[in-house]
């Protein structure tokens, strides 16, 4: 099952359910009810442009962080802030969590003031942080009992399109859920698909990254080789993204980017292909090769926040 959604409302170009027809976006949405309310954990790099675009939507924003700086900003748009993750979710019918790494997503779902302490029946919590297929699992099986709907709903192309509103979204979970959040999703993104059941959303990011750090590990080396050879890197970037070697990260490559994810994403690749028993040689050496870049470039590595 796939359900692909690319545009903006007023303007979709896609929405299908492979092998079984049409299904109107328009059809989808009247099935559902509207959701008016948006809780979102986390008001960073990513959240907070999301959550200036949800307003500018019209939609009533509930926000909470833990660092002050991100809160002042968010409260100056306009979004209300919420002393706890639990109160997020006591205010809003959609709850996006949007933080860094597996032991942030467990605070905040299931400390004492977490999430959970006010789930009940017809709340979603969809999951925008980039963690496991099986972490999500395992959020899955603690939450069955609460009676809220659960989706992963990682988010791709980074802070740059965060900010113009145009991030992809990939997402697991039932049709229900997915086809009632889609007005929200479509006011940050303009790519969404819909990849199978609870899970599927981790793993379409999951090789996303998988391929993007590919790539960048490819480019890096073979500008050294060029280098090394006497080529200068940036006329000979320019040839090759109008050859076969073209790929996104070859177009952005002049754009600063702190990297902080890569070695977090490739480490989750590892143990998701170890839990199937599938050897990704590649994998472990773009992992390396990621790092070396980072140390080269004096960039630092992944900290979670306290």
């Amino acid at each position: 099952m796939e359900l692909r959604l690319t545009g903006r409302t007023g303007g979709l170009k896609d929405f299908r359910r492979s092998g079984e027809g049409a299904m109107t976006n328009r059809h989808a949405m009247n099935k559902a009810k509207r959701i008016a309310r948006v809780g979102l954990v986390g008001l960073g790099k990513m959240g907070l442009p999301m959550s200036r675009h949800l307003l500018a939507h019209g939609f009533k924003v509930t926000g909470y962080d833990v660092a002050s700086g991100a809160v002042r900003k968010a409260a100056s748009m306009g979004v209300r802030i919420a002393r706890s993750p639990a109160e997020v979710a006591s205010k809003s019918e959609l709850v996006v969590v949007v933080v860094g790494f597996e032991s942030e997503v467990d605070a905040v779902m299931f400390g004492p003031r977490g999430v959970m302490r006010a789930a009940r029946p017809g709340l979603i919590v969809a999951v925008s942080s980039t963690v496991a297929p099986a972490y999500m699992r395992d959020i899955a099986a603690r939450t069955r009992k609460s009676g809220a709907v659960l989706l992963d709903a990682p988010l791709c192309r980074g802070e740059p399109a965060a900010e113009k509103g145009r991030l992809q979204i990939m997402v697991g979970g039932t049709r229900a859920a997915f086809a009632a959040c889609l007005p929200v999703f479509q006011s940050y993104s303009d790519s969404i698909h819909l990849l199978g059941r609870l899970g599927a959303g981790q793993v379409g990011k999951m090789v996303n990254n998988l391929i993007l750090w590919a790539c960048i590990s490819a480019n890096a080396e073979g500008l050294k080789l060029g280098a090394a050879l006497g080529v200068a890197a940036e006329p000979l970037r320019k040839a090759l993204i109008e050859s076969s070697a073209r790929n996104w990260a070859l177009d952005t490559w002049l754009q600063q980017r702190a990297m902080p994810w890569a070695e977090k994403d490739m480490s989750i690749v590892l143990k998701e292909a170890d839990e199937v028993r599938l050897s990704l040689p590649l994998c472990g050496a773009v992992k390396e090769v990621i790092k070396g870049v980072k140390i080269e470039r004096g960039l630092p590595m992944p900290r979670q926040r306290a």
